[in-house]
């Protein structure tokens, strides 16, 4: 079983490594955080129903591994890290479980188990790269303290030159101005309309867009849009192994691809700003990372927990542990889950 746990809500895989995704489940409805950070108890409710309708559907009797990539995992999942392993095992059956921030299951979505970065962009930001040998993330704080470069930097950035051209300062945009007042209503009333809100970050990030649509005429939006470029490599680099490092870093016997060359992805819903962003941003990588190769993400955070959990099952997982972003407990006999192995 699969589960890629996140803002938007659950989605669920279940399948055989042998046979792939067998029955695919959704959920709106995201799990709940509080005191104790992610609520195990939430997860479970919305898990354990839905994953026995789809073995059910895909005639698996018994779950036997499962991987749970959880938005806000590293900062936000102790609760899930000492509960969730025995109640899959008391619920489901599960004998063998990874929990993975989100990031991670991105990045093995996007690059698979190989050395480099991914930065995956949407309404925040982060960045996490691997040697294979261990874990380094960059960003991912948040809108208030970071994300930089992320859709809510860049709408932020967007709203703060239309306020700009609203006052009569410098560096502001008349365009933008209008755009946002044509969004979201008066200058003047933006704070009282924004800050009280809790869904700020997402209200912000709905304003990049609009600043993507008029950068090809407006040098305050292009400027914008290549400063965030700049932060989005500059948490490429920061997190990129170098080439040769850690346990990639050989080249390929008898020839192929030089694993030794760390290879960047970005993935998220930002990249839909497409050329706007995109352009400014691949010169900016080249600046930052001339040694690294650029390419396509393969897939996405939840086709990376089926990675994950397809590896495991098959004992060909080569991910290595860490104690926030990627914990594997190990099988401690019949129903039971062993203490957490790190370095599987």
């Amino acid at each position: 079983m699969a589960v890629d746990s996140g803002g938007s809500g659950l989605r669920v895989v279940v399948g055989t490594a042998g046979r792939g995704p067998l029955a695919r489940g959704a959920s709106g409805d995201p799990v709940r955080t509080g005191s104790r950070g992610i609520d195990p108890g939430h997860l479970m409710e919305q898990l354990v129903p839905m994953a026995r309708g789809l073995a059910a559907e895909a005639g698996i009797g018994r779950l036997d591994t499962a991987v749970v990539g959880a938005a806000g995992l590293a900062s936000l999942g102790d609760a899930l890290r000492a509960e969730l392993p025995a109640a899959l095992a008391r619920e489901l059956g599960v004998c063998r479980v990874a929990l993975a921030a989100d990031a991670v299951t991105a990045y093995v979505g996007a690059l698979g188990p190989r050395p480099g970065a991914v930065v995956a962009a949407g309404t925040g930001l982060i960045a996490v790269g691997t040697d294979l040998a261990d874990w380094r993330r960059a960003d991912g704080w948040g809108h208030l303290l970071g994300d930089c470069g992320g859709g809510a930097w860049i709408g932020r950035a967007g709203l703060e030159a239309a306020l700009r051209a609203h006052d009569g300062r410098a560096g502001g945009s008349g365009r933008l101005l209008e755009l946002a007042e044509e969004m979201l209503g008066p200058a003047a009333a933006l704070p009282g309309r924004l800050y009280p809100r809790t869904d700020r970050a997402a209200v912000l990030a709905s304003f990049a867009p609009r600043v993507a649509e008029c950068a090809d005429g407006d040098a305050v939006a292009a400027g914008i849009l290549r400063a965030a470029a700049r932060h989005m490599a500059d948490s490429a680099a920061a997190v990129c192994p170098e080439p040769g490092s850690g346990r990639g870093g050989r080249p390929r016997p008898g020839g192929g691809p030089d694993v030794s060359v760390p290879l960047v992805a970005f993935t998220g819903g930002l990249l839909n700003l497409g050329g706007p962003l995109l352009v400014p941003l691949g010169e900016e990588l080249t600046k930052r990372l001339p040694w690294a190769r650029q390419v396509a993400a393969e897939g996405d955070p939840l086709q990376g927990a089926v990675r994950i959990a397809t590896d495991l099952t098959t004992d060909s997982f080569t991910l290595p542990g860490d104690e926030k972003m990627l914990c594997v407990t190990s099988p401690a006999g019949e129903g039971g889950v062993g203490a957490p192995d790190l370095h599987t």
